[in-house]
């Protein structure tokens, strides 16, 4: 998948929060040490994402976008 932003880390899935509409993600990566990610939970859910799964963290402006191969 191509994007338009030009930051991508690699991350592992270290919890999830699950809210009716929106779900945090907290993420496993070398440096910094741990990022996390706001989005609904229908996406988390769409996405298949798991603790343990490893993603792909996409940054662009103050988002971070969390891509599951």
């Amino acid at each position: 998948m191509k994007t338009g932003a030009r930051n991508s880390i690699s991350g592992k899935v270290i919890s999830i929060k699950e809210g009716d509409i929106m779900s945090l993600v907290k993420f496993e990566v070398a440096v910094p040490h741990e990022m996390a990610s706001v989005l609904t939970t229908e996406s988390v859910k769409d996405m298949g994402l798991k603790v343990g799964d490893q993603a792909k963290l996409v940054v662009k402006a103050i988002h971070v976008l969390p891509i599951k191969d």
